[in-house]
Protein backbone atom coordinates (compact mmCIF):
# COMPACT_ATOMS: atom_id res chain seq x y z
CA UNK A 1 0.00 0.00 0.00
CA UNK A 2 1.28 3.81 -0.50
CA UNK A 3 0.90 6.54 1.40
CA UNK A 4 0.60 10.27 -0.17
CA UNK A 5 2.10 13.17 2.61
CA UNK A 6 0.77 16.74 1.90
CA UNK A 7 0.27 20.08 3.85
CA UNK A 8 -1.80 23.02 3.85
CA UNK A 9 -1.79 26.07 2.09
CA UNK A 10 1.59 27.74 2.42
CA UNK A 11 5.13 26.39 2.39
CA UNK A 12 7.59 27.13 5.38
CA UNK A 13 10.41 27.39 2.75
CA UNK A 14 9.22 30.01 0.72
CA UNK A 15 9.68 33.92 1.75
CA UNK A 16 7.00 35.85 1.84
CA UNK A 17 4.08 33.34 0.26
CA UNK A 18 1.04 33.86 2.34
CA UNK A 19 -2.17 32.79 0.38
CA UNK A 20 -4.13 34.41 3.00
CA UNK A 21 -3.25 38.55 2.99
CA UNK A 22 -6.07 39.78 3.84
CA UNK A 23 -8.38 43.04 3.47
CA UNK A 24 -10.46 44.23 6.83
CA UNK A 25 -14.04 45.14 6.12
CA UNK A 26 -13.10 48.27 8.69
CA UNK A 27 -10.12 48.88 6.29
CA UNK A 28 -12.68 48.69 3.10
CA UNK A 29 -15.11 50.79 4.46
CA UNK A 30 -12.24 53.72 4.74
CA UNK A 31 -11.85 53.35 1.21
CA UNK A 32 -13.41 55.23 -2.01
CA UNK A 33 -15.30 52.42 -3.97
CA UNK A 34 -12.80 52.74 -6.29
CA UNK A 35 -9.79 52.51 -4.29
CA UNK A 36 -11.71 49.56 -2.25
CA UNK A 37 -12.21 47.69 -5.39
CA UNK A 38 -8.08 48.50 -6.42
CA UNK A 39 -7.71 47.27 -2.75
CA UNK A 40 -9.60 43.90 -3.16
CA UNK A 41 -8.09 43.21 -6.74
CA UNK A 42 -4.22 43.65 -5.44
CA UNK A 43 -5.14 41.22 -2.36
CA UNK A 44 -6.37 38.82 -4.19
CA UNK A 45 -3.66 39.39 -7.11
CA UNK A 46 -1.37 38.36 -4.35
CA UNK A 47 -2.76 35.58 -2.34
CA UNK A 48 -3.23 33.59 -6.08
CA UNK A 49 0.26 34.67 -7.23
CA UNK A 50 1.40 32.93 -3.78
CA UNK A 51 -0.92 30.04 -4.40
CA UNK A 52 0.70 29.61 -7.62
CA UNK A 53 3.96 29.90 -6.26
CA UNK A 54 3.34 26.93 -3.60
CA UNK A 55 1.78 24.42 -6.38
CA UNK A 56 5.13 24.94 -7.99
CA UNK A 57 7.07 24.18 -4.88
CA UNK A 58 5.01 21.16 -4.32
CA UNK A 59 5.57 20.21 -7.98
CA UNK A 60 8.87 20.73 -7.37
CA UNK A 61 9.38 18.34 -4.11
CA UNK A 62 6.60 15.88 -5.91
CA UNK A 63 4.21 16.30 -3.05
CA UNK A 64 0.34 15.40 -4.56
CA UNK A 65 -1.55 16.69 -1.27
CA UNK A 66 -2.26 19.99 -0.52
CA UNK A 67 -5.07 22.30 0.86
CA UNK A 68 -5.34 25.26 -0.38
CA UNK A 69 -5.99 28.31 1.89
CA UNK A 70 -10.06 29.66 2.70
CA UNK A 71 -8.90 33.54 2.56
CA UNK A 72 -7.38 33.70 -1.07
CA UNK A 73 -10.34 36.06 -2.00
CA UNK A 74 -10.88 38.72 1.00
CA UNK A 75 -14.38 39.87 1.92
CA UNK A 76 -16.13 37.40 -0.54
CA UNK A 77 -18.72 36.31 1.62
CA UNK A 78 -19.36 39.44 3.56
CA UNK A 79 -22.67 40.72 2.88
CA UNK A 80 -21.98 44.68 1.92
CA UNK A 81 -19.35 43.53 -0.72
CA UNK A 82 -19.37 39.99 -1.91
CA UNK A 83 -18.07 40.71 -5.87
CA UNK A 84 -17.54 38.41 -8.43
CA UNK A 85 -13.66 37.60 -8.01
CA UNK A 86 -13.75 34.76 -10.83
CA UNK A 87 -14.27 37.11 -13.65
CA UNK A 88 -11.55 39.09 -12.29
CA UNK A 89 -9.33 36.39 -11.81
CA UNK A 90 -10.28 33.68 -14.57
CA UNK A 91 -7.23 32.93 -16.37
CA UNK A 92 -4.96 33.13 -12.70
CA UNK A 93 -7.51 30.31 -11.33
CA UNK A 94 -7.47 28.19 -14.24
CA UNK A 95 -3.36 28.55 -14.35
CA UNK A 96 -3.33 26.98 -10.87
CA UNK A 97 -5.89 24.53 -11.46
CA UNK A 98 -4.47 23.50 -14.86
CA UNK A 99 -1.26 22.65 -12.73
CA UNK A 100 -3.10 20.59 -10.25
CA UNK A 101 -4.91 18.34 -12.78
CA UNK A 102 -1.45 18.15 -14.79
CA UNK A 103 0.60 16.32 -12.13
CA UNK A 104 -1.92 14.24 -10.54
CA UNK A 105 -2.37 16.77 -7.05
CA UNK A 106 -4.96 15.76 -5.04
CA UNK A 107 -6.85 19.49 -3.23
CA UNK A 108 -8.93 20.53 -0.39
CA UNK A 109 -10.34 23.55 1.29
CA UNK A 110 -11.10 23.50 4.83
CA UNK A 111 -13.62 26.76 5.57
CA UNK A 112 -12.99 27.96 9.17
CA UNK A 113 -14.95 26.86 12.25
CA UNK A 114 -17.69 29.41 11.71
CA UNK A 115 -18.97 27.66 8.88
CA UNK A 116 -21.64 24.77 10.46
CA UNK A 117 -25.17 23.71 10.36
CA UNK A 118 -26.01 22.51 13.62
CA UNK A 119 -26.92 26.33 15.47
CA UNK A 120 -29.99 27.19 15.78
CA UNK A 121 -29.90 30.93 14.84
CA UNK A 122 -30.74 30.56 10.91
CA UNK A 123 -28.73 33.38 9.63
CA UNK A 124 -25.82 30.90 10.51
CA UNK A 125 -26.64 28.25 8.48
CA UNK A 126 -27.57 30.62 6.09
CA UNK A 127 -23.77 31.74 5.95
CA UNK A 128 -22.33 28.24 6.32
CA UNK A 129 -24.31 27.77 2.49
CA UNK A 130 -22.76 31.30 1.24
CA UNK A 131 -19.17 30.07 2.41
CA UNK A 132 -19.75 26.87 1.32
CA UNK A 133 -20.61 28.42 -2.24
CA UNK A 134 -17.78 30.80 -2.26
CA UNK A 135 -15.37 27.60 -1.66
CA UNK A 136 -17.15 25.52 -4.44
CA UNK A 137 -16.55 28.75 -6.38
CA UNK A 138 -12.98 28.74 -6.24
CA UNK A 139 -12.70 24.78 -7.25
CA UNK A 140 -14.75 25.43 -9.95
CA UNK A 141 -12.93 28.58 -11.29
CA UNK A 142 -9.56 26.26 -11.32
CA UNK A 143 -11.73 23.37 -12.96
CA UNK A 144 -11.31 21.15 -10.10
CA UNK A 145 -15.31 21.27 -9.11
CA UNK A 146 -15.15 17.05 -9.50
CA UNK A 147 -12.16 16.04 -7.61
CA UNK A 148 -11.32 18.60 -5.05
CA UNK A 149 -13.12 18.46 -1.61
CA UNK A 150 -14.34 21.03 1.04
CA UNK A 151 -14.00 19.97 4.02
CA UNK A 152 -16.07 20.96 7.38
CA UNK A 153 -16.43 20.29 11.03
CA UNK A 154 -20.02 19.02 12.26
CA UNK A 155 -20.62 22.35 14.82
CA UNK A 156 -21.05 22.66 18.10
CA UNK A 157 -23.49 21.14 20.47
CA UNK A 158 -25.30 23.69 22.31
CA UNK A 159 -25.98 22.14 25.39
CA UNK A 160 -27.92 19.58 23.23
CA UNK A 161 -26.12 17.45 21.17
CA UNK A 162 -29.15 15.33 19.69
CA UNK A 163 -31.23 18.66 19.39
CA UNK A 164 -27.79 20.11 17.48
CA UNK A 165 -27.78 16.71 15.20
CA UNK A 166 -31.36 17.13 13.81
CA UNK A 167 -30.92 20.76 12.92
CA UNK A 168 -27.90 19.80 11.06
CA UNK A 169 -29.76 17.26 8.95
CA UNK A 170 -32.45 19.95 8.50
CA UNK A 171 -29.55 22.62 7.94
CA UNK A 172 -27.47 20.77 5.44
CA UNK A 173 -30.13 20.55 2.87
CA UNK A 174 -29.93 24.24 2.26
CA UNK A 175 -26.95 23.10 0.30
CA UNK A 176 -27.04 22.63 -3.40
CA UNK A 177 -26.98 19.48 -4.43
CA UNK A 178 -23.51 19.86 -6.66
CA UNK A 179 -21.83 21.39 -3.27
CA UNK A 180 -22.97 18.77 -0.95
CA UNK A 181 -21.73 16.29 -3.12
CA UNK A 182 -18.32 17.96 -2.67
CA UNK A 183 -18.17 18.01 0.78
CA UNK A 184 -16.42 15.79 3.42
CA UNK A 185 -16.99 16.26 7.67
CA UNK A 186 -14.26 15.83 9.92
CA UNK A 187 -14.62 14.62 13.75
CA UNK A 188 -12.99 17.12 15.97
CA UNK A 189 -11.49 17.25 19.67
CA UNK A 190 -13.79 18.14 21.72
CA UNK A 191 -17.35 17.99 20.73
CA UNK A 192 -18.22 15.20 17.64
CA UNK A 193 -15.98 11.81 18.15
CA UNK A 194 -15.22 9.88 15.09
CA UNK A 195 -17.96 7.60 15.50
CA UNK A 196 -21.32 10.06 16.02
CA UNK A 197 -19.12 11.76 12.53
CA UNK A 198 -19.43 8.34 11.24
CA UNK A 199 -22.96 8.01 11.82
CA UNK A 200 -23.90 11.00 9.97
CA UNK A 201 -21.20 10.46 6.63
CA UNK A 202 -22.74 7.27 6.58
CA UNK A 203 -26.27 8.34 6.36
CA UNK A 204 -25.59 11.45 4.15
CA UNK A 205 -23.44 9.58 1.95
CA UNK A 206 -20.25 11.58 3.00
CA UNK A 207 -17.03 11.36 2.99
CA UNK A 208 -15.01 11.34 6.74
CA UNK A 209 -12.03 13.11 6.37
CA UNK A 210 -10.64 11.19 10.26
CA UNK A 211 -7.96 13.24 12.38
CA UNK A 212 -6.27 10.73 14.25
CA UNK A 213 -4.91 13.68 16.68
CA UNK A 214 -8.76 14.45 17.07
CA UNK A 215 -9.58 11.04 17.68
CA UNK A 216 -6.93 10.59 20.61
CA UNK A 217 -8.09 13.75 21.98
CA UNK A 218 -11.74 13.11 21.87
CA UNK A 219 -11.90 9.05 21.70
CA UNK A 220 -15.10 7.60 20.40
CA UNK A 221 -16.79 4.22 22.42
CA UNK A 222 -15.53 2.13 19.79
CA UNK A 223 -11.85 1.50 18.85
CA UNK A 224 -10.67 3.68 16.25
CA UNK A 225 -9.04 0.27 14.74
CA UNK A 226 -12.75 -1.05 14.46
CA UNK A 227 -14.41 2.17 12.96
CA UNK A 228 -11.55 2.74 10.04
CA UNK A 229 -12.72 -0.07 7.65
CA UNK A 230 -16.00 1.92 7.71
CA UNK A 231 -14.37 5.55 7.51
CA UNK A 232 -12.49 4.10 4.29
CA UNK A 233 -16.15 2.86 2.98
CA UNK A 234 -17.54 6.66 3.06
CA UNK A 235 -15.20 7.21 0.30
CA UNK A 236 -15.80 4.70 -2.19
CA UNK A 237 -18.89 6.64 -3.27
CA UNK A 238 -16.93 9.35 -4.65
CA UNK A 239 -13.92 7.48 -6.05
CA UNK A 240 -11.10 8.93 -4.28
CA UNK A 241 -9.02 7.27 -2.08
CA UNK A 242 -8.99 8.14 1.80
CA UNK A 243 -7.45 10.93 3.25
CA UNK A 244 -6.44 11.66 6.68
CA UNK A 245 -5.17 14.45 9.10
CA UNK A 246 -1.80 13.56 10.73
CA UNK A 247 -0.47 15.88 13.57
CA UNK A 248 0.90 15.15 16.86
CA UNK A 249 0.30 17.60 20.56
CA UNK A 250 2.47 19.72 21.86
CA UNK A 251 2.63 18.23 25.18
CA UNK A 252 0.37 16.25 27.83
CA UNK A 253 -0.76 19.80 28.92
CA UNK A 254 -1.49 21.20 25.31
CA UNK A 255 -2.64 18.31 24.29
CA UNK A 256 -5.01 19.75 21.49
CA UNK A 257 -2.60 22.26 20.23
CA UNK A 258 -0.34 21.01 16.69
CA UNK A 259 3.23 20.41 17.65
CA UNK A 260 5.99 21.76 14.87
CA UNK A 261 6.50 18.61 14.16
CA UNK A 262 4.92 15.42 13.70
CA UNK A 263 6.29 12.56 16.16
CA UNK A 264 6.49 9.26 14.89
CA UNK A 265 6.31 8.02 18.03
CA UNK A 266 2.70 9.09 18.71
CA UNK A 267 1.32 8.22 15.12
CA UNK A 268 3.75 5.04 14.43
CA UNK A 269 1.24 2.93 16.09
CA UNK A 270 -2.21 4.31 13.85
CA UNK A 271 0.27 4.32 10.74
CA UNK A 272 0.95 0.27 11.07
CA UNK A 273 -2.89 -0.18 11.26
CA UNK A 274 -3.48 1.66 8.50
CA UNK A 275 -0.69 -0.28 6.63
CA UNK A 276 -2.25 -3.27 7.82
CA UNK A 277 -5.67 -2.45 5.86
CA UNK A 278 -3.50 -2.37 2.87
CA UNK A 279 -5.23 -0.02 0.90
CA UNK A 280 -3.62 3.47 -0.65
CA UNK A 281 -4.29 6.84 1.52
CA UNK A 282 -3.38 10.38 1.90
CA UNK A 283 -2.04 11.91 5.30
CA UNK A 284 -3.03 15.56 5.45
CA UNK A 285 -0.35 17.00 7.30
CA UNK A 286 -1.57 19.65 10.06
CA UNK A 287 1.81 20.67 12.00
CA UNK A 288 3.00 23.58 12.45
CA UNK A 289 5.97 23.70 10.03
CA UNK A 290 3.84 22.62 7.21
CA UNK A 291 6.07 21.77 4.44
CA UNK A 292 9.21 21.02 6.41
CA UNK A 293 6.93 19.28 8.89
CA UNK A 294 5.44 17.36 5.78
CA UNK A 295 8.66 16.13 4.46
CA UNK A 296 10.32 14.80 7.65
CA UNK A 297 7.60 12.51 8.37
CA UNK A 298 8.24 10.84 4.97
CA UNK A 299 11.88 10.59 6.01
CA UNK A 300 10.83 9.19 9.28
CA UNK A 301 8.53 6.44 8.05
CA UNK A 302 10.72 5.74 4.77
CA UNK A 303 13.74 4.88 7.32
CA UNK A 304 11.51 1.92 9.09
CA UNK A 305 12.38 -1.36 7.80
CA UNK A 306 10.32 -2.73 5.24
CA UNK A 307 9.30 0.69 3.95
CA UNK A 308 10.25 2.17 0.64
CA UNK A 309 10.18 5.98 -0.53
CA UNK A 310 9.31 6.08 -3.97
CA UNK A 311 8.73 9.85 -4.36
CA UNK A 312 9.52 13.41 -3.10
CA UNK A 313 6.49 12.75 -0.38
CA UNK A 314 5.07 9.38 -0.36
CA UNK A 315 6.00 5.44 0.40
CA UNK A 316 5.18 2.64 0.06
CA UNK A 317 4.64 -0.15 3.10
Amino acid sequence: MRIRFGFVSQSWSLWEASPAKTLTFTRYQQLSAAEGKEKLLDVTRQNLENTLRTIYYCIAHDIKVFRFSSSIVPLATHPEVRWDFVSEFREEFKEIGDLVKRYGMRSSFHPNQFTLFTSDKKHIAENAVIDMAYHYEMLEAMGLEKEGTINIHVGGAYGNKELAVERFYENIKLLPEHILKRMTLENDDKTYTTEETLVLCEKLGIPLAFDYHHEFANPSATPWEELLPRVYATWDKIGIIPKIHISSPISEKKLRHHADYVDLAFVLEFIKVVAGLGKDVDFMIEAKRKDDAALQLVEDVAAIRGVKRIGGAAVEW
